[in-house]
């Protein structure tokens, strides 16, 4: 087996040609040891992964090692298995989870993606969420069952209760004092109590299980586990202990955590834990926090319990699943979002924390908490769930792709895993086995052939997002209690979905407010804080150093963060609350002490108004507090902002590495970008590196405002680009090349030769063609169900008039293309503009050769039209992305191949923009 280069040209972009090909600089040439103009090395990690479906865990060593080095071939850096339930028809071949035979199916995964150079992680289950065979009704995942009783005076309880299954029996009276009756259920369930003086109500608490594994796999079928209790985890993962104990293959590199899609409020254990943790009985606030009062005590006493389910997972269930992984040689990677907890503490507990867009449902600033928990605490990785549900089934495109990745590192992913792939046997034809809410990332959807330009990109964007420093000024808490003071409701999910806990609360304005206006920032927690300590120029923590941290406006912040942001700004930190300091704590148990408390330190701050009255100021040891105006205090700070965000749609992710700042920039917008762009940095040289096509050089580069680099950059919309920006090093190599216009476009006129060359169901008859329209009007119903490639060829003469250079613009393209030109590759084109540089014209009969691929739709629509039975999946079979069944029958038509016009374009070449 011949490894794979990276080295597939892709889509040059309008600034990026021949830099290699240009006369060298003469400036000092940096150390030996290093190349600023060379990508990071590719390695598994860089390179994409995909989620990988075994369905019914029905696989075979044949069939899994032929799809591995399809996967390999593409550019796949690694798989992880997730077993689901089965196809229809191929029961015989199910494998038990866990069982001898699938355990040896697992050795032969890992040593076979080895020998490919790949990496392998497992689900610590099968579908989601943890749960199976071996978890119980008493450590199932469950929800709280409150029965209440009204007595009056002189009446016993008539009901009888289940003294094992009942956790408390408290009764209240008129006056709201508590009795807790749990210790007088009898032996058949009667209580020997009588209310006295009154009216009572009597509180029956106790708890069932809510949910089962959600699509699992044979052999993992059962209540899920209950995340609120130690015991629930420690005796799942015995079975696992179990399976393990006689493997002797290579194992896995992670282990993976789904979302929470638990449904769990209550626990066995958790009364105890309550009082634990937060100092008084729950049993005496049960009408609080069951009743329907909404004021202010009930807000506080939900607070805690929601505070208590938090820490519950953070202390308890979470760490036992990493400490075992880690104790079997395995990493982990772990989704927080959807938890009730405090995500950014439940992210930074896994090796590798995990966020998720889903559809045209993505919030980078949500995103950020997976990413701000790996940088406060170090962690190297940020993985996505990527492509979930992006568009329709074989609509999907490779361009559509590369935004959804766009968006995913602007929000600091840099370990992007597909979602997804299935495992499918040869053997089960076209198209093969699928998984309903995915991407369909596999080698039999005809947008398969070029994806190895996609994971090209993906390489040496993330090679690059992977390499450095975070290099975020602000640290903004997250004042979690606000949304945890609530009186309605039980727990309060932190989705990534609709997330009105995050938007519709000052912290997501102060987000989006800093993110809009160029500043870069990651979040904090309680926790996190307090680990931090004050460095020279800002506040150190494992992952990294800021310049300030930010409290939103908020109403309550715990005593003890507010000790420790005032001992940072002791010690000198900036500390800004934006517009007012926090009013009180939250909580219920002992809040006046802890309230009195407050208010001593906030009554320690000597506020004084700035001369502007934009700022109050108090010094405070060798820092000082800010409050007011959020830009104005930043710039006391000494916090800069990046201007290059007034440049509508661009947007960008930044990372420093020894002797400089290395830039992801994309546009994101309507309008191109052609122009100076302003860094806040003060850079010597700028390298410009396109991720498309891999090509570098040095970039121009002036003096801006206060000494800051400005660079020229040429970007369309959709674009992105890769810079480093050196703060002393001077550069020697190639310039960068900037384009810019030198005529008229010439459009190429003639006979087109069409060949359908790679796909299906059968390769239609070659054809000829003079006007460039959709393939699916140029010939019957064989063309029109056809997904694949398709050969376009034209010979042309040279136009009359020279060029220093040209551009072969495609136009419109549906949906990717090879082109190639007199016998020479000019790249894989899969996003708008599509455009190839071309050095040199013969001056007769120049052949330009393009391959055009298609989406998989028009296929599957011919499918469901003739009613083949191609679903054929137990459990949730196939539905459309609005979750009913799936029937692509009345589709239109999606255009297939080249559109056009294809165009000539003059362009001249210089080195320094004029």
């Amino acid at each position: 087996m011949t490894k794979r280069s990276l080295a597939l040209p892709a889509s040059l972009l309008l600034a990026t040609f021949w830099a290699q090909d240009a006369p060298a600089d003469s400036r000092v040439v940096p150390p030996a040891d290093s190349d600023p103009l060379s990508w990071p090395p590719i390695s598994q990690e860089t390179r994409p992964w995909s989620y990988w479906w075994w369905l019914g865990s029905a696989v075979d060593p044949t069939n899994l090692t032929r799809e591995l080095e399809r996967y390999h071939d593409a550019g796949w850096g690694g798989v992880h298995i997730i077993p689901i339930y089965g196809a229809k028809g191929w029961e015989d071949k199910y494998i038990h989870y866990l069982s001898p035979k699938w355990m040896e199916m697992l050795r032969h995964t890992v040593t076979e993606a080895r020998r490919f150079g790949m990496g392998v992680d497992m689900t610590t289950g099968t579908g989601w969420c943890f749960g199976g065979p071996n978890v119980g009704d008493r450590e199932a995942c469950s929800a709280v069952v409150v029965n209440t009783f009204d007595l009056r005076a002189g009446q016993k309880l008539k009901e009888k209760l289940d003294r094992q299954g009942t956790l408390a029996l408290v009764a209240v009276s008129p006056e709201g004092n508590g009795i807790d009756l749990t210790g007088k259920i009898e032996e058949d369930g009667a209580v020997e109590w009588t209310a006295q003086g009154g009216d009572w109500r009597v509180y029956a608490v106790a708890q069932r299980p809510t949910s089962r594994v959600k699509r699992a796999a044979p052999g993992g079928e059962g209540f899920m586990l209950n995340p609120l209790f130690d015991e629930a985890i420690r005796d799942y993962l015995r079975r696992f202990d179990e399976a393990f104990a006689g493997y002797s293959g290579p194992k896995p590199r992670a282990m993976y955590h789904d979302s929470f899609e638990y449904g769990a409020n209550w626990s066995p254990d958790l009364f105890a834990q309550f009082e634990k943790r937060r100092g008084y009985r729950l049993q005496n606030e049960l009408p609080a926090l069951f009743g329907k009062e909404q004021n202010d005590h009930a807000a506080r006493v939900k607070s805690d319990y929601r505070e208590t389910v938090s820490d519950l997972m953070i202390e308890g269930s979470l760490p036992i699943w990493v400490d075992w992984s880690h104790e079997h040689g395995f990493l982990t990677r772990n989704q927080a979002h959807g938890s009730p907890g405090n995500l950014l503490d439940l992210y930074a507990l896994a090796d590798i924390p995990e966020t998720e867009m889903f559809h045209k449902d993505r919030r980078p600033l949500v995103a950020k908490f997976a990413s701000s928990a790996a940088h406060v605490v170090g962690r190297k990785l940020v993985a996505a769930e990527t492509g979930t549900w992006l568009m329709e089934h074989f609509t999907e495109t490779l361009a559509e792709l590369k935004y959804l990745l766009d968006d995913l590192f602007l929000s600091g992913v840099n370990h992007a895993i597909f979602h997804g792939t299935c495992y499918s046997p040869d053997e089960s034809g076209w198209p093969g086995w699928l998984f309903y809410a995915s991407t369909e990332m596999h080698p039999r959807n005809s947008i398969w052939r070029d994806v190895p330009a996609l994971a090209d990109y993906m390489a040496r964007c993330q090679g690059v997002l992977q390499s450095g420093s975070p290099d975020n000024d602000v640290l903004i808490h997250w004042p979690v209690h606000d949304s945890w003071h609530d009186a309605s409701g039980m727990l309060v999910n932190f989705s990534v979905h609709g997330a009105a806990w995050f938007e519709g609360k000052p912290i997501g304005k102060l987000a989006q407010r800093l993110w809009n206006r160029g500043f870069t920032f990651d979040y904090v927690s309680d926790r996190q804080l307090a680990a931090a300590k004050v460095v020279t120029g800002g506040v150190e923590l494992p992952g990294g150093a800021y310049r300030a941290v930010v409290v939103p406006a908020c109403e309550r912040v715990p005593e003890k963060t507010l000790a420790v942001l005032l001992a940072l700004a002791e010690a000198g930190a900036a500390v800004i609350f934006e517009t007012r300091l926090p009013g009180d704590v939250p909580g219920w148990g002992g809040l006046e002490e802890r309230r009195a408390e407050f208010k001593k330190m906030l009554g320690s701050l000597k506020l004084v108004e700035t001369a502007d009255g934009k700022l109050k100021e108090a010094k405070a040891g060798k820092g000082r507090v800010l409050v007011g105006d959020l830009e104005t205090a930043l710039a006391c700070a000494g916090v800069a902002r990046e201007p290059m965000i007034d440049h509508a749609g661009l947007f960008f992710i930044r990372r420093s590495f020894t002797g400089g700042r290395q830039y992801f920039i994309a546009d994101r917008g309507e309008r191109p970008v052609d122009g100076w762009v302003p860094l806040a940095t003060a850079a010597r040289a700028v390298a410009i590196m396109d991720p498309l096509s891999g090509r570098a050089g040095i970039g121009a580069l002036r003096a801006g405002i206060a000494g800051n680099a400005e660079v020229f950059l040429q970007l369309q919309p959709g674009e992105s680009i890769i810079l480093r920006a050196f703060n002393e090093l001077d550069l020697s190599g190639p310039a960068w090349n900037y384009l810019q216009p030198a005529g008229a476009p010439v459009e190429l006129a003639g006979r087109w030769q069409v060949k359908f060359i790679e796909g299906g169901p059968q390769l239609p008859p070659s054809l000829e063609t003079d006007k460039l329209i959709s393939w699916t009007e140029l010939g019957g119903e064989e063309v029109q169900r056809f997904a694949g490639t398709a050969r376009y060829t034209i010979a042309f003469d040279a136009p009359a008039k020279p060029a220093e250079q040209w551009l072969i613009d495609l136009g419109k393209v549906c949906q990717s293309a090879r082109v190639r030109l007199n016998g020479h590759d000019l790249g894989i084109l899969f996003t708008p503009p599509f455009r190839a540089a071309v050095k040199e014209l013969k001056p007769k009969a120049n052949v330009l050769e393009i391959e055009l691929t298609n989406v998989s739709a028009n296929r599957i629509r011919d499918l469901d039209r003739r009613r083949v039975n191609w679903k054929n999946f137990h459990d949730i079979n196939f539905v459309n992305i609005g979750y009913k069944p799936f029937d692509a029958s009345n589709w239109p038509l999606a255009d297939s191949g080249l559109l056009g016009p294809v165009q000539l374009l003059p362009v001249r070449v210089s080195k320094v923009p004029e």
